[in-house]
């Protein structure tokens, strides 16, 4: 099996989840037990200082809270870009990985940038794997200004356009093309 591991992954138009329309999510973890991710464009109108003041030191107090999707919702995950990648408590990539939970102020320079999400994405073993056969996703490599973009809410279709073609057309959808 192929790992998704640092790839993007785009709902298609046939995915139906609600939690998911025009999702773009990172995958962070792909392996035979199942796959977790975090939806990048979905943030939540809390800022860090409002919904985890500790977390100030790490993403910035106005910064949004991403919903990182509907999996353990109360639950706090930071992804970072790091100058110190030895420091971070998983690797998604090279330099991209999770701030430790534990972490403190002392890691701050350890940091380039930050992100701060409530839930994450998952599925169970081989459940992404039959979504990618039904084409439910969209796979693509990230560029790394898409995950800390300053313009979540059209990154599904940033993505799609820079696919090009069929993809390209389908980033100019309506949300629903029955109202057309």
């Amino acid at each position: 099996m192929d790992t998704l591991r640092g790839k993007l992954i785009l709902a298609g138009p046939t995915l139906k989840d609600p939690n998911f329309d025009r999702a773009v999510v990172l995958i962070t973890e792909h392996s035979e037990e199942g796959a977790m991710g975090l939806v990048l464009n979905r943030p939540s109108g809390a800022t860090v200082g409002e919904a985890v003041p500790d977390l100030s030191w790490v993403a910035g107090a106005g910064e949004i809270v991403f919903v990182g999707g509907p999996v353990a919702p109360n639950g706090v995950i930071v992804l970072a870009e790091w100058d110190d990648p030895a420091q971070a408590i998983v690797l998604v990539e090279e330099d991209l990985g999770f701030v430790p939970s534990d972490a403190g102020e002392a890691l701050a320079t350890a940091i380039r940038r930050a992100r701060v999400y409530a839930g994450h994405a998952g599925w169970g073993p081989g459940q992404l794997e039959d979504e990618l056969a039904d084409e439910a996703w969209i796979v693509e490599t990230p560029r790394r200004e898409e995950l800390f973009g300053d313009d979540p809410e059209n990154l599904w279709a940033v993505v799609l356009r820079r696919k090009g073609r069929e993809f390209a057309l389908l980033s100019t959808m309506p949300p629903d093309p029955s109202l057309n």
